[in-house]
């Protein structure tokens, strides 16, 4: 997932790429049941790595991971980047779709989920254009293990509203939003980032949900402009 973004580590960061419970085929501990779950596991990796603070990053579900982890511990939180998220928690049309979802994954697995969810994932421009990022994304999603991706599921389906606590966030933060994300729109990043005193946003161009996969050219290089005179 972050692969395009290790080469950080060339340019002296410490780049961490914590796994959630489960995904690319880890097994051996119980699903997450809330994005608390995944957030005390990202601290208890920081604290065994001896981190005392680092700049958090999280796409999607990730960047939920990152305001759960700002309620829980905003200490370790020394800068924040948000990309393809929103604040707000489930409406009840999205609940019912994760439902939808849950179903199609005791019915069928997580290939069947995988196959749903792709041309939602992915911008229309990368499936025109780049078949080997479709590619990769597939074989994400179908090596992950179904009840991680169950409990993924309903992780998202229970998040809190994290909108009351943007107006908190005084950290520098950068919000990264793909042009054609139809999951988490613009629009929601654009509210998170009047919200966010001294945040910035960048759009990138021809890419949907996942931008760092589909642009890691120019996500890196708004990333590597926050890093350098931002934090």
């Amino acid at each position: 997932m972050w692969e395009g973004q290790l080469a950080f580590a060339g340019s002296g960061w410490r780049v961490i790429a914590p796994q959630f419970r489960g995904f690319d085929a880890a097994a051996g501990e119980p699903p997450a049941s809330s994005v608390d779950d995944y957030a005390g596991d990202v601290i208890d990796l920081l604290d065994a790595l001896h981190v005392k603070q680092a700049v958090v990053g999280g796409l999607s579900m990730g960047g939920y991971v990152a305001f759960a982890l700002l309620r829980l511990a905003a200490r370790y939180v020394q800068g924040l980047v948000l990309a393809d998220t929103r604040s707000q928690a489930d409406t009840p049309e999205g609940m019912a779709g994760r439902r939808r979802l849950l179903q199609l994954l005791d019915d069928k697995g997580p290939s069947a989920v995988a196959e749903e969810m792709i041309p939602k994932l992915i911008g229309n421009t990368t499936q025109l254009t780049k078949p080997t990022v479709v590619e990769t994304v597939r074989s994400l999603a179908r090596a992950s293990q179904a009840d991680a991706i169950a409990g993924a599921i309903r992780a998202l389906m229970s998040r809190p509203d994290s909108t009351p606590l943007l107006s908190a966030i005084h950290v520098p933060t950068l919000i990264v939003v793909g042009e054609e994300d139809t999951l988490t729109p613009p629009a929601a990043s654009e509210e998170m980032h009047r919200a966010i005193a001294g945040s910035e946003i960048v759009r990138i161009p021809e890419a949907g949900h996942l931008s760092n996969l589909e642009q890691p050219e120019r996500f890196n290089a708004a990333l590597a402009a926050f890093l350098s005179h931002r934090v």
